[in-house]
């Protein structure tokens, strides 16, 4: 007995070690870091109706969450045009990422349509300049109705141009003048009172407005 004791005393000595060294250790989530409500990813709204809201979407929208930038707007707006496709075409021949129409695209210097939608910078140049014209057109407007409420949503610069992508800068000149009685819709059953509560509460203060202008080559 003492023989065998010699032999099976280290062994489990060392079996009761190991035991212990492949034990998990607990982990625990620092308080801070725990998520205690769900995570708002809803594109922005115009802050009135933010604070009216009292309890966050279950949906989920894509794309994802880019904030109230330039860049969060044209992400958006491009998903709701085309799911950020540059390379559809839709049933009514509009082109890329941004929708564009040829007739439009002709206004900015851009004549060859197939060019245009095999070319992602370009569209994006596109789009840049064309929001920089419809500001122009639309900058008298901006400075007179931003602020004001039509049919029960809030005015921004951001709707009117996400607007005027839509149906044309002068078809929001009318919706505006009008206060919402034009309200004119695409082929697809969307207007401009959509749009201007869909996009509203955007940045776009840094974006120019510029006359006639061109897509430099």
């Amino acid at each position: 007995m003492e023989k065998w004791m010699r032999y099976a005393g280290p062994l489990i000595f060392t079996f009761i070690l190991l035991s212990f060294a492949f034990k998990p250790a607990e982990v625990r989530v620092p308080e801070a870091l725990k998520m205690t409500e769900p995570t708002e990813v809803l594109f922005p709204q115009n802050e009135a109706e933010k604070r009216s809201t009292a309890v966050f979407p279950t949906a989920i929208v894509a794309p994802p969450f880019l904030g109230s930038s330039f860049i969060g707007f044209r992400e958006a707006l491009a998903f709701k045009e085309s799911q950020g496709n540059y390379f559809t075409t839709n049933t009514l021949g509009y082109l890329g990422k941004y929708q564009f129409g040829i007739g439009t695209l002709e206004l900015m210097g851009v004549y060859n349509a197939s060019h245009f939608l095999n070319d992602p910078v370009l569209q994006e140049r596109v789009f840049q300049t064309n929001v920089a014209r419809n500001k122009w057109i639309l900058r008298r407007d901006i400075n007179r109705f931003v602020g004001k409420r039509i049919a029960g949503v809030e005015i921004t610069e951001s709707g009117m141009l996400a607007a005027a992508h839509l149906a044309g800068a002068g078809n929001v000149k009318k919706y505006l003048r009008t206060y919402g009685a034009h309200n004119v819709a695409d082929e697809y059953g969307t207007d401009i009172a959509n749009y201007m509560k869909k996009f509203s509460g955007y940045d776009v203060s840094h974006v120019m407005p510029k006359r006639n202008p061109k897509v430099s080559r």
